[in-house]
């Protein structure tokens, strides 16, 4: 990796981290959200070093929809354990018991979009007011017009017009009573930046992102995990492959990418020759042309 890349790095890692401590300075009950994806675990190492060698001074929070891959799940609870760090985890399962979501039925069912009312209730349970997640501008058009500290009404909802100018890197985290502000430390990474920076610091991160038989099948164009809840439809096979998870969600809607990377080196340049962008197998922002908005302005990641 060349100096003039090294240096690329730090220069985001000084920026992130500086966002991180804003928050640990601004807030008195913020919470690190975790997905058990690649930018939150990035995320929480910049903790780490945010903080060290004291520990991380904030839980993290998972919002578990219950179709998760088994993978991450053990990532999950084993770097909390090896780390020390409080994890708070919620079920979107605990929503649908309680009927404050139905859960959607029939072929492309997914339980990804029911993630925010989960995700509000324990905002309001823990009593979080800035709750740091791993988005990023490059990632999706509405990501885009995220600020770092991203204000949050008294409803969790998002006005994308009504945004805090952050001039010179001055964060405003002033709230009235019931709002609460989402972060993003990684904002001005890309996703090369990511697995570069995971390169440079040798942060473990789930096999799921290296080639592996993985048995697919087809649906939209799109490459899907198979699993004992997916219903599929008559003239859809599975097959058995060799994949890759290039972003990790919940199963129902993270596609998949067919590659030979084995190594973190292949997927540097798997993705350098890519002309496809890292949210392109998702099927959830296949829904509508503002799908990713449309949730965000309700209370989602």
């Amino acid at each position: 990796m060349s100096i003039q890349k090294i240096n690329h790095l730090k220069e985001l890692e000084s920026e992130s981290i500086y966002a991180i401590r804003e928050v640990a300075a601004q807030f008195e009950r913020p919470a690190m959200l975790f997905s058990g994806g690649k930018d939150s675990i990035v995320m929480f190492h910049l903790a780490r070093k945010a903080f060290y060698p004291a520990k991380v001074p904030f839980p993290l929070l998972h919002i578990d929809t219950g179709h998760n891959f088994s993978e991450t799940i053990r990532f999950r609870d084993n770097l909390a354990e090896k780390y020390k760090v409080t994890m708070l985890v919620e079920y979107v399962q605990d929503t649908i018991d309680q009927q404050k979501v139905t859960e959607e039925k029939g072929i492309g069912a997914s339980r990804n979009g029911l993630q925010t009312v989960t995700l509000l209730d324990a905002i309001e349970k823990h009593k979080i007011d800035a709750a740091m997640g791993g988005g990023r501008r490059d990632e999706e058009k509405a990501r885009a017009k995220e600020r770092f500290f991203s204000h949050r009404d008294a409803f969790g909802q998002w006005d994308p017009k009504n945004q805090r100018p952050e001039l010179w890197h001055i964060y405003n985290g002033k709230k009235k009573h019931g709002e609460h502000f989402r972060v993003f430390p990684i904002s001005n990474w890309t996703e090369m930046d990511v697995w570069q920076y995971i390169l440079m610091e040798s942060i473990e991160i789930p096999s799921l992102y290296f080639t592996q038989k993985l048995e697919v099948f087809q649906r939209d164009g799109v490459w899907l995990a198979k699993a004992p809840f997916m219903e599929m439809r008559e003239n859809e096979k599975t097959e058995i492959k060799e994949a890759r998870c290039r972003t990790i969600g919940d199963i129902t809607c993270t596609g998949v990418t067919l590659s030979k990377a084995a190594s973190l080196q292949d997927i540097i340049e798997e993705i350098a020759a890519t002309r496809v962008t890292e949210r392109g197998g998702r099927a959830d922002d296949k829904r509508s042309e503002s799908a990713m908005e449309d949730r965000k302005k309700n209370g989602y990641f």
